[in-house]
Order: structure tokens, then C-alpha cells, then sequence
């Protein structure tokens, strides 16, 4: 039995071992003929293609025609070389007279293409391309592997898998036209690689249609839907378009040379710019390293520098505690010590007269006449003096609690912990007319009208005076002296505030408050007012600012151990802001006295000026 289908690669004709000889030349006159007639249609086709308009005239032949003609009387001749690849097997042949399929006897041979021809070459068994192919009695063939691993032995009859018919495995010869089949196929695959085919036809693109731009078969430009185009082989327009391509690509070699080292100069600044910005982003990586390292080294100074100051004050506070418990046991150790010494000389006393009076009593009458004849009353007897005063157990009191110590060394240590007061005078630039100041710019007081220049800077209806010194970042701390005054307000302004009219006192405006009111009521000028429930009048305030937390706190530091806290604005400070003083209003009596702006002289600090133990600077990398 043999398969036809004509599809891509060159036409093979397959017939059975006992094929008709009359039938397959029957099939090759046939193919003959239609080759003849494809050459005549493709000769009329290409003077259809090139008379101009259709009129008759001498028909010129072109290379691309001429290369069709030539790929198509290519093929049809080897349509007639079939029979050396398929030679007819010999009639005298002794064996069975079936085909490989029992019908195919009588079937005209179809056309196939080399992958379905390597289908049918497919052993039965393994399905596999026949290795060493056999041909058993029965017509069929297997590889020989697959023959003996089924009868296990070449002498042993067993059943054909296809027709279960019996055979003998050791009259099977080999089927060489099958295995010449294999080879011829396997050859040729690996020297003609596989060829894309028409769609439609099933024929080798082997033509180009120029209109169209499209690669097609021989028949698409001879019956097909490019009938009557310009069509070109395909390997004219390859060596066209390659010769295009080559020879666009040849500029001149001035204008290459020049192109290509432009591009290359671009590329080189390129690579030198981000070589030079590599080595920037380097320097700053090493230079940023040292100067987290150099912060660090001081950072760890500056804590070691604090805690060491925290210990020496903790140290300082426990030696207080200690002293003060020693010496108040001391007195209750002597005055205990005292009671002891005046209780031993009484109880000595009272055993000289114990003894005395047994020595009396012992006397006979005749001596004790003789002896004390004289005696004559009671109070003639030796005498006891009474001890002076009772004496009753006491206990030791340190006079606070011991939960106490934490909160007394808290309070102690957080008037130290804070900055170093500053040292501020008031600045007269911007003190009103009525106010006085004496001491050095520290004491101002309300007094007589004063003429003065009316700058931007002075109060020309507040009774007020700025500090000579602003903050703008940091933390800082000072102190007022306000004493009984019974009317002033403390803290600070911002330096942009206007200083003229009446001043507004509120955060909104700049101005960060707190005072007292008759002497009676104490206030912060908030956004609304907020009257202090204070138990004591302190007559020293202690003003901290903390520019970047934005706390502005104010404490009675009437203490020198311990602050203890009024009140605290909570804000986000901008620009300068300036310690002031407000003296309210002009009046006799206590609003006149004075108000002290006190200098780290004149505040009790309580920081210790021991600095022989201070931690070594770190070395700067």
C-alpha cells in the first residue's frame, strides 16, 4: 500500500513489493504529462506577464523567468527519477502477493511528503524508525530488536502483532529496499534542510510577487491570487536586497570614520562624567563615614561628660543624705551618751551612801552615841541628790521618708541638669520712658518721664524692656528677681513684634506670658487666660526655654535645691526671641519696687566647679 499527499520537499513515489508494473507506468506517464503541461502553462503565463498592454510581441525572457523555468523543470525531472530511489522488486520473487495494506493492490500511488513518509516508517512495536528492518513471511516488517524480544528466539513461530498470522521468525530476511529508504530519508534531511511550503498548494515558496511583497509557490503566480503579477525568485530579490543593504551600508569611509568617533567622544565624556560623578558620590561616602565616626566619638564624650556630672551630683546628694543622718544620730548618740554619764555618777553616789548607812546600822549603841551623838535629825544623814530631769527611750528619725530620697535628689538634680544661667543685661534701646534701669543694666524701676529717641525697637505705651541678648536655637535659663512687687509679668517676645500701641499679650501675637495681678491672682497669657493656683508668692523666677522641643517653662526657685514648676507654653518657635520684662502700670508704693534680672553671679547655682575629672576629648579623625 502506498499514501499520496503532496505537501512541502520533493515528491516521493512508494510502491508495494508486488505493485503492477503496467500500474506504475500508468502513474509515471501521467506525471509526465503534467509536468509537460505545467511548463507550457508557466511559458504562456510569462508572455501574458511581459507583453505590455495585452498586444502580441516578441516575448524577452528575464533572468527571474528564466530561474522560475528552471526551478519547475527541476522538479518535473526528478519526477522522473523516482524509480532509482523506489526500483519495482523483481516479479520473479518468491513470497507473499499482498501489498502492505491488503486493497493497495489495484490504488494508484499518491504523492508524499517526506514527515508523513517517515510516519509510515515507523516500526509497529516500538514505534520508532525501523532499526535493522525484517520482513516476515507475512508481508509486514519490524526492527529486528523488537522480533527478538518478542519471540524471545529466531527458530520460535509467533503471531505478526498486525495480522496475527503465525510465521517463522527464522525465514525473515532483511528488508533492505526499506532500510535504502531510511537512509536515502535520513540523508537528505540532514543536507536539505525542511522548506516552508504554500499554504494553499502545499508547494515550496520558491517566487516573490513585487506588488504584493509576499513569498509564493509556482502555482500561486500561475492559477493562484497572483495571477498576472510581477513575480521574481526568490533567491534574484535576496541577491538584490542584500546588495542594496551592502552597498547602503558602504558610505564613505570618511563619513563613517567621522560618525564613529563622534559617537565615541559622546561615550567617552559619558563615561568620564559619571567616572567623575562615581568619585564624587565616593568622597562624600568616605568623607560622610569620618564625620559620623568623628560625631560619634564626641557624642560618646559629651555622655560619658553628663553621666560623669549626674554621678558626681547623685554622689554629692548622697553625701548630704549621709552627713545630715550622721550628725542628727551623732546628737541623739551623745545626748544619749550624757543621760549614761549622769546616771553612772548618781548610781555611784548612791552606793557611798548605801554604804554608809550599813556601817550606822551595824554600830552598836555605845559606838553609834559616841560617833553620832551630835546627830540630832534626818536631814543631818548623808543626802542623795535626785537626777536632774527624766530619761525616756527614743528612736532615730531622719526626718524624711525613704521613698522621699528619690524624689528630693529628682528635684535637686533638676535644677542642676539644666544649662548654665545665662548672662543677660536689659538693653535701654528698648526700655519705655518711665522705666529706669541702675546696677549695670540688671535693676529696672518705674520713675520720672524721661526723654528719648523714639526708635523702631522702644516701647512708647507698654511699661516694658527687653533682655540685650536673643535665642534662635538651644536651651537657656534665667532668673528674675520680682520680690513683693505686687504687679509684673516675665518670659519673651518674639523679635518682630511691634513695640508700639499697646501690646498684645498672647502666643498668637508673639508673646509668651505669665504674672501677677494685685497680688493676688498669678496668670498665663495663653490663648485664653489661665489664672496659676500657686500656694506660695515666689519672688524668684526661673524662666527655661527649649527653642527646638518649643517649652517655654517657668518654676519658683526660691529654693536653692530644687525648682518647682508654674507653668509651660507648648509652641513652635520661630526667629529671635528676646527675654522681657513687663512693669505694668506706673504706681507708688509696691508696683514701684524694683525687678532684678539676675546674672550667674548673684543665682546660688549648686553646680560643682570640680572639673579635675572630666572625661579626655575624643581625637578628631
Amino acid at each position: 500500500m502506498w499514501h499520496q499527499e503532496r505537501k512541502s520537499g520533493p515528491t516521493f513515489l512508494l510502491y508495494g513489493e508486488q505493485a503492477s508494473e503496467d500500474k506504475r507506468g500508468s502513474s509515471q506517464r501521467d506525471m509526465k504529462t503534467k509536468g509537460r503541461s505545467r511548463l507550457r502553462g508557466f511559458s504562456h503565463f510569462q508572455a501574458e506577464v511581459h507583453s505590455p498592454g495585452g498586444h502580441s510581441a516578441a516575448v524577452k525572457e528575464s533572468a527571474g523567468a528564466k530561474e522560475t523555468a528552471r526551478a519547475l523543470k527541476a522538479e518535473y525531472c526528478w519526477l522522473l527519477r523516482v524509480d532509482h530511489v523506489f526500483p519495482t522488486p523483481s516479479p520473479n520473487k518468491t513470497g507473499p502477493t499482498k501489498l502492505l495494506g491488503t486493497e493497495a493492490h489495484c490504488r494508484m500511488a499518491r504523492k508524499m511528503s517526506i514527515n508523513e513518509l517517515e510516519d509510515q516508517l515507523l516500526c509497529p512495536i516500538c514505534l520508532e524508525v525501523f532499526k535493522e528492518p525484517l520482513m516476515l513471511q507475512c508481508g509486514h516488517s519490524y526492527c529486528k530488536s523488537c522480533v527478538v524480544s518478542l519471540s524471545c528466539d529466531l527458530d520460535r513461530q509467533f503471531l505478526c502483532p498486525v495480522c496475527r498470522q503465525a510465521v517463522d521468525c527464522s525465514s525473515s530476511p532483511p528488508n533492505v529496499t526499506l532500510a535504502r529508504v531510511i537512509e536515502a530519508l535520513q540523508a537528505m534531511g540532514e543536507s536539505n534542510p525542511t522548506q516552508e511550503s504554500c499554504p494553499v498548494h502545499h508547494n515550496p515558496l520558491s517566487l516573490f510577487c513585487e506588488p504584493d511583497q509576499e513569498v509564493i509557490c509556482g502555482l500561486c503566480g500561475i492559477i493562484g491570487a497572483h495571477r498576472q503579477h510581477k513575480i521574481t525568485p526568490v533567491s534574484t530579490v535576496y541577491s538584490r536586497m542584500k546588495g542594496r543593504s551592502y552597498f547602503s551600508n558602504r558610505m564613505p569611509l570618511a563619513e563613517r570614520l567621522t560618525g564613529f568617533r563622534e559617537e565615541l567622544s559622546v561615550l567617552l565624556t559619558e563615561v568620564q562624567q559619571q567616572k567623575r560623578n562615581l568619585d564624587e558620590h565616593m568622597s562624600k561616602l568616605v568623607n560622610n563615614k569620618i564625620r559620623i565616626a568623628n560625631e560619634s566619638d564626641v557624642f560618646k564624650w559629651v555622655i560619658r561628660k553628663e553621666f560623669q556630672e549626674l554621678h558626681r551630683y547623685i554622689d554629692e546628694e548622697k553625701a548630704s543624705f549621709l552627713e545630715s543622718t550622721e550628725i542628727k544620730a551623732a546628737r541623739l548618740i551623745a545626748s544619749i551618751e550624757s543621760h549614761v554619764k549622769q546616771t553612772s555618777e548618781t548610781l555611784k553616789k548612791l552606793k557611798e551612801v548605801e554604804i554608809s548607812l550599813d556601817k550606822l546600822n551595824n554600830e552598836s549603841q555605845l559606838d553609834f552615841i559616841r560617833k553620832h551623838g551630835s546627830i540630832i535629825s534626818r536631814s543631818e544623814l548623808p543626802q542623795l541628790n535626785p537626777l536632774e530631769g527624766t530619761f525616756s527611750a527614743v528612736s532615730f528619725q531622719p526626718g524624711f521618708h525613704q521613698d522621699d530620697i528619690k524624689l528630693t535628689v529628682w528635684k535637686r538634680l533638676h535644677r542642676r541638669v539644666l544649662p548654665a544661667p545665662e548672662t543677660l543685661k536689659l538693653d535701654p534701646a528698648t526700655a519705655h520712658p518711665l522705666l529706669e534701669l541702675s546696677k549695670g543694666n540688671t535693676v529696672v524701676q518705674c520713675g520720672l518721664y524721661q526723654r528719648r529717641d523714639s526708635n523702631p525697637e522702644r516701647f512708647d505705651s507698654s511699661n516694658c524692656i527687653l533682655a540685650n541678648k536673643g535665642f534662635s536655637w538651644g536651651r537657656h535659663y534665667w532668673e528674675v528677681l520680682v520680690g513683693t512687687k505686687s504687679h509684673w509679668r516675665l518670659g519673651i517676645i518674639k523679635g518682630t513684634t511691634s513695640r508700639k500701641g499697646k501690646l498684645s499679650k498672647s502666643p498668637e501675637h508673639g508673646v509668651w506670658l505669665i504674672g501677677l495681678k494685685e497680688g493676688k491672682v498669678y496668670e498665663a497669657f495663653n490663648t485664653a487666660r489661665t489664672t496659676l493656683p500657686l500656694k506660695t508668692r515666689p519672688q524668684r523666677i526661673g524662666i527655661y526655654l527649649h527653642y527646638e522641643k518649643g517649652e517655654l517653662t517657668f518654676y519658683n526657685a526660691d529654693s536653692p535645691n530644687e525648682l518647682l514648676s508654674i507653668y509651660t507654653f507648648q509652641a513652635e518657635f520661630q526667629g529671635k526671641l528676646y527675654p522681657i520684662v513687663d512693669m505694668c502700670w506706673h504706681e507708688r508704693g509696691t508696683s514701684s519696687l524694683p525687678i532684678v534680672l539676675l546674672t550667674p553671679s548673684m543665682i546660688r547655682h549648686t553646680r560643682s566647679p570640680d572639673r579635675s575629672s572630666d572625661p579626655e576629648e575624643p581625637t578628631k579623625l
